[in-house]
């Protein structure tokens, strides 16, 4: 018997349709019903805790809104010294540690010789990022030492070649400008005038604005250079040096009795507490020669073989990894840089690179081209067929006691030379001029004691007036 299958009634469509209206009606006003009687009461009786919440939720978010925040890391120049053992494809190393993190380089200046170069490198950044990469610098082969010369005082000076138009209506007001600032004139021409000034990086700016209403027509500058100022009495940290060259120093420099008995109090103490000392060399930096030499290979003249020393003048533009994409242009051809000198230009956001770089003619003109190919390489010149005046700038610290300090002084006025810095036992000379003024200077101080160097490289303009004694060399004077 087949079991019954039990069916299901279907109400029709309509049907269902009024019901669904009538149920939704029915829900309506029960909630109208149930919110008309609960509506009262909740405004009454639950007033005061709706105005204590509403007061706790304003005071905390008044006190979010009023929160100090985070203090942001202070974005600051820096100054790195970088003395590097061997200078072969080391620009180009150095320059890319800092392309590779977004750094852009204000200035370097790099005094260079055949085994050794001390770079002098101006960048912004914090000061977490900076350790690290000073870090990454001192990972570098041949790198001896990174120090950052900021937080220090120091002697900070900057070289710069300026050219101005020269109408003779305002000429008077240029020199008397040139007077102010203590710069001098290098070159003058019928529609130009060349001017060296020296000094600061404030000074730079000052002098620039100073003379814009002029016309500048260019500007090369080498970079900032600088030395740590020296400390007086035994803790500075060339006295061992000066001393060891001078004896008297130590005698003149004795300290009072007092000073004496609370030293030797001190050392009681301190053999008392810690056992036996033993006297051991203190650890210090001067291990290797950090005084750059006097002559850095510079070929002025032609060899057998057409060898000599070109000086190029490059404008770039002003952003990060430029440099490091020119100098990788000299590294992979095997170029060896004598000289380097990065400064901003006469037109904002741009750059000039000036450097010495040895060659035959022929070599040197494929140089260019190469250069030319450069997106960020606006203008290539090379101005050794052509005349040019040429200066550097130079800082160097000499150990001296009283009597060297008279003769260092004397020889300084007959290069003029100017004291920057001086101490009990240093004297800190700066000058300016071409290389072979650099080499002299340095090799009659020698004697005296070389405590340390910091050398620019090469900046160059073209002469406008077109006269060059050594042109004339050679030739009998006009009577």
């Amino acid at each position: 018997m087949a079991a019954a299958v039990p069916t299901t009634y279907s109400a029709p469509a309509v049907f269902r349709r009024r019901t669904l209206l009538s149920s939704k009606s029915v829900n309506a006003g029960t909630s109208s019903v149930l919110s008309s009687c609960s509506r009262p009461n909740y405004n009454y009786s639950n007033r005061n805790d709706l105005l204590k919440i509403q007061a706790t939720s304003g005071a905390a978010s008044t006190a979010v809104d009023s929160a100090p925040p985070l203090p942001r890391p202070k974005v600051r120049r820096h100054t790195i010294s970088v003395f590097v053992g061997d200078e072969s494809g080391m620009i180009n190393r150095i320059a890319g540690v800092f392309a590779r993190r977004g750094y852009n380089i204000e200035s370097l200046a790099v005094g260079l010789n055949k085994d050794k170069a001390l770079f002098t490198i101006v960048v912004s950044g914090t000061e977490r990022v900076l350790e690290q990469v000073m870090k990454q610098l001192q990972k570098l082969v041949n790198v001896l030492k990174v120090e950052d010369l900021s937080k220090e005082p120091q002697v900070e000076r900057e070289l710069m070649l300026i050219k101005i138009n020269a109408d003779p209506s305002y000429r008077l007001e240029v020199k008397w400008l040139v007077d102010i600032f203590r710069a001098k004139i290098v070159d003058i021409s019928q529609e130009s005038l060349t001017i060296e000034v020296t000094g600061d990086p404030g000074k730079m700016v000052a002098v620039q604005r100073n003379l814009s209403k002029f016309g500048i027509l260019e500007v090369a500058r080498t970079g900032k250079i600088a030395l740590r100022r020296e400390k007086m009495g035994e803790d500075a940290p060339f006295w061992r040096f000066s001393a060891a060259s001078y004896p008297d120093l130590e005698e003149m420099n004795a300290r009072t009795s007092l000073q004496a008995k609370k030293t030797a109090e001190y050392r009681e103490t301190d053999t008392s507490v810690g056992g036996d000392v033993y006297p051991v060399e203190q650890t210090d930096d001067y291990v290797f020669n950090q005084v750059l030499d006097a002559s850095w290979g510079v070929l002025n003249e032609e060899d057998t073989t057409g060898l000599r020393s070109h000086t190029l003048s490059m404008v770039v533009n002003d952003s990060p990894g430029v440099l490091n994409i020119v100098t990788g242009v000299f590294a992979r051809r095997g170029y060896n840089i004598q000289s380097l000198a990065v400064g901003h230009a006469e037109v904002e956001g741009r750059s000039r690179i000036t450097t010495v770089v040895p060659g035959t003619d022929e070599s040197i003109s494929k140089l260019v081209q190469q250069l030319y190919k450069l997106i960020d390489v606006h203008d290539v010149i090379d101005l050794t067929s052509m005349p040019f005046a040429e200066r550097e700038l130079m800082l160097i610290k000499v150990a001296v006691n009283s009597t060297a300090r008279r003769n260092v002084l004397d020889i300084a006025s007959i290069f003029r030379a100017k004291a920057v810095d001086v101490s009990d036992h240093t004297i800190t000379l700066e000058v300016t001029g071409d290389v072979n003024k650099m080499v002299a200077l340095q090799r009659l101080l020698e004697p005296c004691g070389i405590c340390e160097v910091a050398r620019t490289g090469r900046v160059a303009l073209t002469r406008e007036s077109g006269v060059d004694s050594s042109y004339l060399r050679g030739y009998s004077y006009p009577v």
